[in-house]
């Protein structure tokens, strides 16, 4: 190991990151310098990064050239700890030129467990019913009371058919689902028997819509009220993209006149929901704090590979997963 690999310096943006992850830097030649606050603070990683070779950022605050300015010039290469990288200016890294990496992929696997659960939650009333438990309300002998649906013979629709997407239509295998359909920008060959339609008939058709698709400007605010207004009042929504493709007061409003039938959403907007916003106020929306990716393997696979981003730039070799 050379003198020169020892003397790079990898600024660690979070406390938590996976030790497995600073491992490997440290043993490959790398300093780790990481950041003590939780949640983190932008003060404190402003004051450590200057000198920094790399920057292994592992939370959604803004990325930008504030960042890449603090750090210096001698700054090699950032990667993010994240799939979605809607928080970063891209502009600004493509102009400086500035390699950054980020952890696609991984994610798919525990983000398309928890998709199915939002569905059958969502689908189920299993919010609705614990709050009928807590009001004493439980009612026995009615064959009608918190009837749901099921997937099997519903068409499921995708906004968004890749890694993620796609890993939620294998799980669906089996469940007898009488059609899956998805929109995209362009057509994907798939082994599910998923139709490529356009987005007008992904929200007249589908009985479960799940958005699997990241944030850009094309997306940002896609399900507006007139999207819901088209949508099948039985549908069930389900949201494990970004809640900026949501126009969330349209959301709440079609929730509580029956527009749609039932939502459940891993991600909204802000983050972390205020304690009083509307959408915890309704018995037919399941709400979970961002949770898609937090299981100890899938947030140890992440950790792991945006070390491995930071250590192939500075060896001057392609990253895992680079972001553009």
């Amino acid at each position: 190991m050379s003198a020169t690999r020892r003397l790079y310096k990898v600024l660690v943006s979070h406390p938590n990151v996976p030790k497995a992850a600073l491992e490997l830097l440290q043993q490959r030649g790398c300093e780790t310098i990481v950041c003590e606050s939780v949640p983190p603070s932008r003060v404190e990683i402003l004051r450590k990064l200057p000198g920094v070779d790399a920057i292994l950022w592992a939370h959604y605050q803004s990325l930008d050239g504030e960042i890449l300015d603090a750090a210096g010039s001698q700054l090699k290469v950032v990667s993010t700890m994240s799939s979605g990288i809607d928080y970063v200016d891209m502009a600004e890294f493509k102009r400086r030129q500035m390699p950054l990496g980020h952890t696609p992929g991984i994610v798919r696997n525990s983000v398309a467990d928890l998709a199915v659960g939002l569905m059958v939650s969502a689908a189920r009333h299993f919010h609705a019913g614990r709050q009928e438990i807590e009001k004493s309300l439980w009612r026995t002998e009615q064959i009608n009371w918190m009837m749901g649906q099921e997937v099997r013979g519903s068409v499921v629709g995708f906004l968004g058919f890749g890694g993620i997407g796609q890993t939620i239509a294998k799980r669906l295998q089996g469940w007898e689902a009488a059609k899956m359909i998805y929109h995209t920008r362009t057509q994907r060959e798939n082994p599910f028997g998923a139709i490529h339609v356009p987005f007008e008939q992904l929200l007249r058709e589908s009985d479960f819509l799940i958005v699997a698709c990241p944030l850009t400007a094309e997306t940002r605010e896609k399900f507006s009220a007139d999207a819901f207004k088209q949508m099948k009042s039985n549908c069930v929504f389900v949201n494990v993209g970004r809640g900026g493709i949501v126009d969330q007061p349209a959301l709440v409003d079609a929730l509580k006149c029956g527009e749609i039938a039932a939502a459940g959403l891993d991600v909204m907007t802000p983050e972390p929901l205020p304690a009083d916003h509307p959408l915890l106020k309704l018995p037919n929306c399941v709400v979970i704090p961002h949770l898609g990716t937090q299981t100890m393997q899938t947030t140890t696979e992440m950790g792991i590979t945006a070390a491995k981003n930071i250590l192939n730039a500075l060896e001057g070799k392609p990253m895992i997963c680079p972001a553009y």
